[in-house]
């Protein structure tokens, strides 16, 4: 058990370093842009205002929190109770998709990606091979369009939220409106898709889940408890503060210094946690944006070309370089948060690189077997054009495109 657990561990880990590896990558390309752009306009005082530290600050308040409720299986515990109250693998694959659709609204689409796509997995491993064929690949990525959809929902569901939602100074009842079209949508074609995939499912599926077979599927997720009833009420606590900063109601730097010192006195591994290639790219971002907005000719030709067309632009842009890098170029040279926010909501579908996150399940999905790369690949592009056509004709028919 203890080789069986090690084995584990060591797979959890090296799944990690490649998320890390990838973001370094992101951050270090940030960096180059920044330094290149730093010989065109020389550094001075006006550096300083380039940077969104109300961003960056609420950004790692809610990473360290999340760290810490995850690690006391906050999340884990939601998906084993839900999980526990259903007995066919629709409905276990439906649940698997829903949490990551609405958790991602508060736990960012990153971390619901990582929490719950290897949690499928170890459940659908233990059906039969003909049931987990059918469904592993669709599940993974259902559960990858879920959370990049349900992520748009809110001002903290994904970094370019956060950041467009301080910029275009929204009220949060504002930012739910733009985008509760898109998100009451997006669940329906969600739920058909489960449906439309059940009615295709393989003779073994039906009776599955009776009997021992579905003692067997649980056997090992029933004793997971939360570990730490305390350090959860802290942790929620905290969430709420973190709410309140992001809705203007309290300075978040009240809060930063609540979440430092929490960490820094009962729960120092948790600055581990936090991102920092995320938070070095956007520093790099806002350097590099900041020195091109003080180009004349280059700011001059992308406002004309931006203008009026916010939500197209965005879309393209985020399909080559991601949705968080767009938002942040484009908002140096537009006032149109709106649209930009919608634009880069819905770039994060198209290309697996549209939305980074998109990148996790691949990772995991080549994991667990190689050989389904080109099928997980074909699957999710299919998807997520289908998926970003519908959205877009959606904007069309609402006047934002």
């Amino acid at each position: 058990m203890r080789n069986a657990k090690s084995a584990g561990d060591n797979k959890n880990n090296d799944k990690e370093s490649d998320e890390e590896r990838r973001k370094e990558l992101v951050l270090s390309i940030a960096v180059i842009l920044a330094v290149i752009s730093m010989f065109v306009v020389h550094p001075d005082d006006t550096y300083v205002s380039y940077i969104d530290f109300r961003t960056l600050a609420i950004l790692f308040c809610l990473m360290v929190i999340v760290a810490g409720m995850r690690e006391i299986g906050v999340f884990d515990y939601i998906a084993q109770s839900l999980l526990n109250r259903v007995k066919s693998i629709s409905g276990i694959v439906m649940i698997l998709v829903l949490l990551c659709f609405f958790l991602s609204m508060v736990i960012t689409n990153d971390v619901a990606l990582i929490t719950f796509v290897p949690f499928a997995i170890l459940i659908l491993k233990r059906f039969p091979k003909e049931v987990r064929c059918h469904w592993l690949i669709p599940c993974v990525v259902m559960q990858t369009a879920a959370a990049n959809l349900g992520s748009m929902m809110t001002p903290i569901g994904n970094p370019q939220n956060l950041y467009l939602y301080g910029k275009a100074n929204l009220q949060a009842s504002s930012f739910f409106l733009l985008m509760l079209p898109y998100t009451v949508l997006s669940l329906l074609i969600l739920i058909i898709w489960i449906a439309i995939h059940t009615k295709r499912k393989t003779d073994n599926e039906t009776n599955c889940m009776d009997g021992s077979t579905h003692k067997a599927v649980y056997a090992k997720t029933q004793s997971r408890k939360i570990s730490d009833k305390l350090r959860l009420t802290i942790y929620l606590i905290l969430f709420f503060l973190s709410l309140l900063a992001v809705g203007r109601l309290i300075s978040i730097w009240i809060v930063f210094a609540c979440v430092i010192a929490w960490a820094a006195a009962f729960d120092s591994k948790l600055f581990r946690n936090a991102d920092y290639a995320l938070l070095g790219t956007f520093t790099a971002l806002f350097v590099f944006i900041g020195n091109l907005g003080r180009i004349p000719q280059f700011c001059s030709i992308l406002q004309n070309l931006i203008q009026t067309r916010e939500v197209i632009i965005a879309v393209a842009a985020s399909q080559v370089m991601s949705n968080v890098p767009a938002a942040i170029l484009l908002s140096g040279f537009t006032n149109n948060y709106r649209a930009l926010i919608i634009g880069t909501n819905l770039g994060g579908l198209g290309t697996m690189i549209a939305s980074m996150a998109s990148l996790i399940s691949f990772k995991y999905i080549s994991r667990e077997d190689a050989s389904l790369r080109g099928k997980y690949f074909i699957w999710f592009t299919a998807a997520n054009v289908i998926l970003l056509v519908i959205l877009l004709a959606a904007a069309k028919i609402l006047g934002q495109l």
